[in-house]
């Protein structure tokens, strides 16, 4: 994998977009996740500030994030955001690779389902809704890896259907074969 990084200071960034999340609404019944984030890079530096925008006003302000190492190329120790720091932290045995952890100390922690930037449009929107489902007791990994599988199975269904109809031998007549002679 080519990583390239942009050696730019906090003050010489554009904006960052909208960040793309999806959260679980208030209910009363506990789930695995807390929504799903769809980042457009895999550089934390830059996504970062645009999640804690969203998300400092609807959870207080984030402080702390965690994540996985094995999907993000470059994890600085702390990120400049509006108003103030993030401290992030890695785990690399211990933390689902598709998950980010965030706390906030007014609030708690929230865990989101991280969509690899590259995913298509369509498989995000599935991945969304599924990790803003309430009380869904599954993990950020085993979404993914459901989500891996479908697309597979599309895929699959979709050569075979190429194969059934992409003509073949055209059909003869009973009594118009011939046979080679021997």
């Amino acid at each position: 994998m080519t990583v390239t990084i942009d050696r730019t200071t906090a003050h010489e960034r554009a904006p960052s977009p909208p960040a793309r999340l999806s959260l679980v609404p208030v209910s009363p019944v506990p789930g695995l996740l807390d929504g799903a984030w769809w980042p457009r890079s895999r550089d934390l530096p830059h996504e970062l500030p645009a999640l804690t925008d969203v998300l400092d006003a609807r959870w207080g302000r984030i402080t702390r994030v965690s994540v996985n190492p094995a999907h993000w190329p470059v994890i600085p120790r702390k990120v400049p955001v509006t108003g103030h720091t993030v401290h992030v932290g890695w785990f690399a045995d211990t933390q689902d690779p598709h998950k980010l952890i965030l706390l906030s100390y007014t609030t708690g922690r929230w865990d989101l389902l991280v969509i690899p930037p590259e995913t298509s449009a369509a498989a995000a929107t599935r991945l969304m809704a599924a990790a803003a489902t309430p009380g869904s007791l599954l993990t950020a990994s085993c979404l993914i890896a459901n989500e891996t599988a479908t697309r597979d199975a599309r895929e699959a269904l979709t050569r075979e259907e190429e194969w059934e109809t992409d003509g073949g031998p055209a059909p003869t007549a009973a009594g118009s074969r011939t046979r080679p002679d021997s």
